[in-house]
């Protein structure tokens, strides 16, 4: 996830108001990578598997209001579900891969000629 908040002022400040347009930001991207699943591109899906940073809140946020606790244990348990099926995607990718780089692209073996030697 990003770690840029369109929900901080100029100053990177936060409120706790705000946590509704961060989580909101955070279904976005979370969308955003189902697509990229749905549309089964193997560079797409590897993109958001290099995706290595990992989304820290703001410190100036505060704490999570209670009313909210529940979308983001919901929107938690979407994001692992979605990590897991890119982890499956980018492994079968790879495995395939694997398989094509072992293929043998060269001409045939020689197949067995029969002389008559009756002639």
């Amino acid at each position: 996830m990003t770690t840029e908040d369109p929900a901080a002022d100029s100053g990177g400040n936060m409120r706790a108001h705000d946590w509704p347009r961060l989580l909101d930001g955070l279904e976005g991207e979370l969308l955003e990578a189902e697509q990229v699943l749905a549309r089964a591109r193997a560079d797409e899906i590897a993109a958001w598997g290099r995706r290595s940073t990992d989304w820290v809140p703001p410190s100036s946020l505060g704490p999570l209001p209670d009313e909210l606790r529940e979308r983001a244990a919901r929107l938690l348990q979407h994001q692992l579900a979605v990590a897991e099926r890119l982890v499956e995607r980018i492994t079968q990718s790879q495995r395939q891969r694997d398989v094509a780089a072992r293929m043998s692209y060269a001409p045939s073996r020689p197949v067995a000629a029969f002389i008559d030697r009756a002639l």
